[in-house]
């Protein structure tokens, strides 16, 4: 029997906002070129194969991006060109013809394989404002991905059964090393859950909250585990993740009973009780201050969207 490790807040956080990897093109440039991309509604996920280019993104100097390098964006423009004084072309016009294998320019200096990370549309602010808006992952840094990167060129080249399906997983595979890759850096990070899952201290507060959502945390019982005094605690907590212990566990559990709402018919005393509500009134309490709303109200208003969504299929 295979024992898993259910203190992984990454996994829990993954799966609470409906994380999906989907591969979606082979992107090829060659000779002088430019390609302008809009503010993504979703995490776009860039896996540089090939030779190098330039990135630019509002705000920042031109970075370069070599073979082996992994990008991820979200929420920003941002553009890829061979010389940051070409003039770009709208990624728009590049991939208006829906095809697979794109290319620009003259031959294929270039090559990127891309994809999009799909969250909850509701809850997938959870992971994008955890991270900068351009996170980019060199080759150094990479670890498995480069072996991982070598088994999605052969399957997006193979005709084998299930070469798609085998993409979307490889590149899920993929999008998971890049975080921890960005989590294990030793620099200042962006503000939130992941600075704080990588804290030598806060980690183990953070697995433990995610471990038993359902327990009376006391920041005291917390600041145990992390080996720091109370307000040492709280303080690095609220530095490092942005919000208060105590904060951060109740916005956690609002996350779950939200996503339970949203996607199932549970009763509201079973989601309540395994979140550590002793009364249905309390749970109700909790969820109307942090979402605006009854939890029953707030179930009827999805449930609508959703049927709206299949009417307009």
């Amino acid at each position: 029997m295979i024992v898993q490790n259910i203190q992984d807040p990454l996994s829990d956080v993954l799966s609470a906002i409906n994380a999906r990897a989907l591969f979606s093109v082979r992107f090829a440039a060659g000779g002088a070129w430019s390609v302008a991309f809009p503010p993504p509604g979703y995490l776009k996920f860039n896996a540089i194969r090939e030779g190098g280019a330039w990135l630019i993104s509002e705000g920042e100097a031109p970075l370069r991006i070599e073979a082996g390098d992994c990008l991820v964006v979200s929420g920003k423009a941002f553009t890829l060109c061979s010389d940051p004084n070409v003039k770009p072309i709208a990624a728009a016009e590049v991939f208006a013809g829906g095809n697979l294998d794109v290319s620009v320019g003259d031959g294929r200096d270039f090559v990127l394989l891309g994809g999009s990370v799909n969250l909850d549309t509701v809850d997938g602010s959870l992971l994008t404002e955890a991270l900068p808006p351009v996170v980019v992952i060199e080759h150094e840094e990479a670890g498995p991905i480069g072996w991982l990167l070598e088994q999605l060129d052969l399957e997006w080249n193979s005709a084998a059964p299930g070469a798609r399906i085998a993409c979307n997983d490889l590149l899920r595979l993929v999008f998971i090393h890049v975080l921890r890759a960005y989590m294990a850096r030793q620099t200042a990070q962006h503000p939130g859950w992941l600075a704080g899952l990588a804290d030598a201290r806060l980690g183990p507060a953070l697995r433990a909250i995610h471990a038993d959502p359902s327990r009376r945390w006391t920041v005291e019982a917390l600041a145990s585990l992390a080996g720091q005094s109370r307000s040492g605690f709280a303080d690095r907590f609220r530095a490092t993740v942005g919000t208060s212990p105590i904060d951060y566990l109740l916005g956690w559990r609002m996350r779950l009973a939200a996503a339970r709402l949203r996607r199932g018919n549970e009763p509201l005393p079973k989601i309540a009780q395994s979140l550590g509500y002793a009364s249905d009134s309390a749970f109700a309490a909790s969820f109307r201050r942090t979402l605006g709303q009854s939890p029953a109200r707030y179930r009827a208003l999805h449930r609508d969207d959703k049927q709206r969504e299949l009417v307009n299929a």
